[in-house]
């Protein structure tokens, strides 16, 4: 059963979209703001997002740039036309103006739920206050770039794509291959040490431990 979360405060609206939606086989989960929203995120992945703009705490515009992977259908009485293209460019899947009728809020549903889940995931990879930005190679530690090696841009990218586990170093030397050649047994210690130091430079955190006899992971600082 594919699950749909509903941000909107109006209860009316929700209870009938809930209704609707219920009638189709869709699971339904319920926020009523965006801090509310953002709180049941962090505890579970709906399959699509109906989000509404005008919101208490945190607004619509605020909650979507904090969405990743996930499809969202903005469900807004907003009409102008910036507003739908910035929200558009800024990461929502589609945009429907209130008072919108039922059919059509379906059909677009069922349009962004046969898309791959791959067509929603983020182009970066974010532990902490580290973002990777898989399309252009970069990396920043809030917002200071971070000047790295083609090796060490690989090696972390691998070990924020498993951030609760320890990558072993064959693992490592294995996958890392795939964006670098020139990574050996006996250079990687170096090219981690190296990796270290130049995030460490940044604010002092140490990103990156070690896992005596095993290998790597990230850790939360």
């Amino acid at each position: 059963m594919k699950q749909i979360l509903i941000i909107d405060d109006d209860i009316h609206i929700g209870n009938v979209l809930e209704e609707a939606l219920t009638k189709e086989g869709y699971g339904i989960s319920r926020a009523y703001s965006g801090t509310e929203a953002l709180y049941a995120l962090s505890g579970s992945k709906p399959d699509l997002i109906l989000l509404d703009l005008m919101l208490p705490g945190l607004n619509g515009e605020e909650v979507l740039p904090k969405i990743k992977g996930i499809p969202v259908i903005v469900v807004s009485a907003k009409v102008d036309i910036d507003n739908k293209v910035d929200l558009l460019l800024g990461g929502a899947a589609d945009y429907v103006t209130k008072p919108f009728a039922m059919k059509e809020l379906l059909a677009r549903i069922s349009v962004q739920l046969r898309k791959p889940a791959d067509a929603f995931a983020s182009p970066n990879l974010v532990f902490d206050d580290i973002t990777l930005h898989i399309d252009t190679h970069t990396v920043n530690i809030g917002s200071k770039e971070i000047r790295l090696t083609r090796t060490e841009y690989a090696i972390l990218k691998l070990l924020m794509k498993n951030p609760s586990q320890v990558v072993t170093k064959s693992l490592l030397l294995e996958r890392i291959s795939e964006d670098t050649p020139d990574c050996t047994d006996s250079s990687l210690k170096m090219h981690i040490s190296n990796l270290r130091k130049k995030l460490r430079e940044v604010n002092d955190k140490d990103y990156i431990e070690a896992v005596w006899g095993i290998g790597f992971k990230m850790r939360k600082v």
